[in-house]
């Protein structure tokens, strides 16, 4: 007899919607087919589609940002996510400049993890290295990591790496098999001037400036063969010349995400009565580079969501870009927005694509033997309120959606149910091994 039982459902399988029933003994999916069986619990998912868990590969949760931290901690966040069918989240370590450091971050922020409600993982993070590069990779994989992310901004925070140390790590990432993630935008290209508002903040960040800095990190993973993720692309223009220059290699050796905010909203809401609400770095781009990021969302291999949630009050006091928290909210309507977008070819992206590079065991999608990690989507028109984590507004409030969240089930189990929130514990993944 299975734990649980989901029939008549439409189920997301290699890329399609088959009408098959699931068959759920503990964590794992133990049986896809056309046969009814009886169940401790049956549930009929008549009219239904069902999508496998969405992994959100770049969330910061629990973030602290210099003068404030982000309001949605790991329990918050991950209730957010849980209403946003994401099962599996990948928070970083505070930025390292060495593996003894490394370490240190690992523990610390696996401390501040522990009432996190879906499974989670971790991206190592550095920083101004100063020890033995090769030492901090052999540091990592050994804390069951497999990704490293840098900065080629924020020199003034002293958050960034130059170019000699990307390289260095990218031949390492081919040495050892591993994904360097980078945030990209050119440091000497920003306007740091102080008296500049949040209206400026497209124009001190310009698109040229990630564009650039794509371009040339994209001609080091080249050169040395090295395993590069470009993290929240904002612009058409990046990736369409990534696409240009760089076609033998993307989705090879180097792969680009990007967020809703990108393909949902341009500049010009920087400029409206509540501009403040829309800040974040990268920051949103002119209307003709939304169009030309949604006509190359082919060549986006995967999404995030960046998610970093500060409340109302925490931004409007702030009117200069200086002192200002940039991040946003979306975990929870990041499926909803894209999926309207885009349909069905959204879902491979936050799922199937996150797992293969994350290598996280069991959670590519809906096969035997893999987690039952399992989203039911219902049909309609649905207008987008207030998120249930812990911040006061969402850049999506309003926005109609053709489906809502229904329910998402992590590991065989209900964290969402009919709309109800289920408090569920989850579990730190390790990189090709699964429940760590």
């Amino acid at each position: 007899m299975f734990d649980l039982f989901i029939k008549n459902g439409y189920v997301y399988i290699d890329g399609e919607f088959r009408n098959v029933n699931i068959g759920i003994t503990g964590e794992k999916i133990s049986y896809l087919g056309p046969e009814e069986f009886s169940a401790n619990e049956v549930i009929d998912a008549s009219n239904r589609k069902i999508i496998p868990g969405l992994i959100d590969p770049h969330v910061h949760f629990d973030l602290y940002c210099g003068t404030i931290t982000s309001r949605d901690n790991f329990y918050y966040g991950s209730k957010s996510a849980i209403y946003g069918g994401v099962t599996t989240i990948v928070d970083f370590l505070d930025p390292s400049r060495n593996a003894k450091e490394l370490e240190e971050t690992f523990y610390a922020r696996k401390k501040l993890a522990e009432n996190c409600n879906v499974d989670y993982h971790f991206h190592a993070c550095i920083r101004e290295p100063d020890g033995d590069l090769e030492e901090y990779v052999l540091k990592m994989k050994q804390l069951g990591m497999n990704t490293i992310k840098l900065f080629t901004t924020y020199s003034e925070t002293h958050r960034r790496t130059y170019d000699k140390d990307i390289i260095e790590l990218l031949k390492l990432s081919k040495k050892y098999d591993f994904l360097v993630l980078a945030h990209i935008e050119n440091d000497e290209m920003i306007n740091r001037d102080e008296s500049l508002t949040y209206e400026s903040l497209s124009e001190a960040r310009n698109s040229e400036s990630e564009t650039s800095e794509a371009l040339k990190l994209c001609g080091y993973a080249r050169e040395t063969g090295g395993n590069l993720y470009m993290v929240h692309c904002s612009s058409g223009n990046t990736i369409e010349r990534i696409k240009k220059e760089y076609k033998d290699c993307l989705n090879k050796n180097i792969f680009v995400e990007s967020c809703p905010q990108y393909f949902v909203f341009n500049s010009s809401v920087l400029k409206g009565k509540q501009g403040y609400l829309f800040t974040f770095a990268p920051p949103l781009r002119k209307e003709e580079e939304r169009k030309l990021l949604i006509n190359n969302f082919n060549n986006i291999y995967t999404i995030g969501t960046d998610h970093c949630a500060f409340n109302i009050e925490d931004k409007k006091s702030h009117t200069l870009l200086k002192g200002m928290p940039l991040g946003v909210g979306g975990i929870e309507t990041s499926f909803i927005v894209m999926y309207k977008l885009f349909g069905d070819s959204v879902i491979d992206k936050m799922c199937k694509n996150v797992a293969k590079i994350e290598r996280f065991a069991g959670k590519s999608g809906i096969l035997v033997g893999n987690y039952a990690d399992l989203v039911i989507l219902k049909s309609g028109l649905y207008k987008i309120g207030k998120p249930h984590g812990n911040v006061d507004y969402s850049i999506y409030e309003g926005i109609t959606s053709n489906i809502k969240i229904e329910s998402t089930i992590i590991r065989g189990q209900f964290a969402l149910k009919d709309g109800r929130f289920i408090r569920h514990k989850g579990q730190l993944i390790d990189c090709e091994k699964g429940k760590k």
